[in-house]
């Protein structure tokens, strides 16, 4: 989701009323109810596809250093150096942007399915007197859950045309050779069936849930502890302290779950068992170069399981092959979540004054503009 899918809002402190549940925030004070339904699922939408978006690069290049093989001199050391390197060889669009457009097809409609079934979640299960942490794991889980059915074969057509770079790549040569996402997306259910567009459907999940939850805690308890030393009662943070304690909310969470991210990109780009005899992806007559200087990702199947990649990639790799890419991880896990969080919450707040003057949701202006 990337909804990556840290892909969900801080879950603001609630307390009861008779009337209803109010929201205390930031930006939401005790006299302000909960946003309408349709403005988070807008506003999430915007902020969670907008950050996956700015941070796409780097995602390609965490791929990258996680993709490539163990059993050949890497190519990739680190995250400048990937960046570096990428970027003179394949150039932007091709290269460090590669598989954006299936990232988007699923970050956009799953980044509002996520905080859709959040915000319904939570908000029943805080109305049934449920524990705020209860309330927001269950609702996170939930929420990745049902965006997963959208966002998982978005990621497995991303992180192999991540892989690839462009099409006849001769600088990085994965084994892939998709023309665009609808050929991806065709050889792949060609060759390995409807079911490899969810290779490592339980890795993304084992991977986003905790992800949420650390991301949730951790931003809870720095946005508390920079609401007691920043500030007066009542007023809102600064926007750089929002950035901060979002990015240091993301960064622990992306530190934290790396080896299971590590697992989802090798789960999801490993060849098929009948790979020897046909390849998945490229097209016939098309050989994979094994030789000179570049690197064949594409890779035999060692593993089926999450536990089994795990003990199989530690006995291989050691701890470091369980944190490769922590370094480009942990740097877009940082940015993404202070980006989605600030967007969503300037959304919201546009939402909200549009809907004071009448002209929001978009359908009653247009109702206006007909009757006018």
């Amino acid at each position: 989701m990337s909804i990556h899918h840290a892909n969900s809002i801080p879950p603001p402190s609630m307390k009861h009323t008779s009337n209803s549940f109010m929201i205390s925030s930031p930006h939401y004070d005790e006299n302000h109810k909960y946003p309408p339904y349709f403005d988070t699922i807008i506003a999430g939408g915007i902020g969670g596809s907008a950050a996956d978006f700015a941070m796409h690069s780097v995602d390609t290049v965490k791929t990258r250093l996680q993709g490539q093989p163990h059993h050949r001199a890497p190519k990739y050391h680190n995250m400048f150096q990937s960046y570096r390197t990428i970027l003179k060889e394949e150039g932007v669009l091709r290269g460090l942007y590669a598989g954006v457009t299936p990232a988007m097809l699923g970050s956009v409609p799953g980044t509002m399915i996520y905080f859709g079934i959040y915000e319904f979640t939570k908000r029943n299960l805080t109305a049934n007197h449920i524990p705020e942490v209860l309330s927001h794991l269950a609702a996170g889980s939930l929420g990745d859950l049902a965006a997963s059915i959208v966002y998982v074969p978005s990621e497995v057509l991303k992180t192999r045309m991540q892989l690839q770079g462009k099409y006849n790549n001769p600088h990085f040569v994965s084994g892939y050779n998709y023309r665009n996402t609808w050929h991806a997306a065709k050889m792949i259910v060609q060759y390995d069936g409807w079911s490899a567009l969810f290779h490592g459907f339980k890795a993304t999940i084992l991977r986003d849930v905790p992800y949420s939850a650390i991301q949730f805690a951790c931003y809870e308890r720095f946005k508390k502890l920079a609401q007691q030393k920043c500030i007066e009662p009542g007023q809102q943070l600064p926007l750089g302290i929002d950035l901060l304690t979002g990015s240091l909310a993301g960064g622990i969470a992306g530190a934290v779950t790396t080896p299971l991210d590590v697992m989802k990109t090798l789960l999801q780009t490993q060849q098929s068992s009948n790979g020897s005899k046909k390849p998945v992806s490229l097209p016939t007559g098309t050989k994979a170069s094994t030789t000179g200087k570049s690197t064949t990702v594409h890779q035999p199947k060692h593993y089926s399981g999450i536990m089994e990649g795990l003990i199989w990639n530690y006995k291989h790799q050691g701890v470091g092959g369980l944190f490769r890419g922590i370094g480009p991880r942990v740097f877009w896990t940082s940015l993404q979540s202070a980006i989605m969080f600030v967007i969503y919450e300037q959304v919201l707040h546009f939402e909200e004054s549009m809907r004071e003057h009448g002209e929001w949701p978009p359908v009653i202006k247009t109702k206006q503009w007909l009757h006018s």
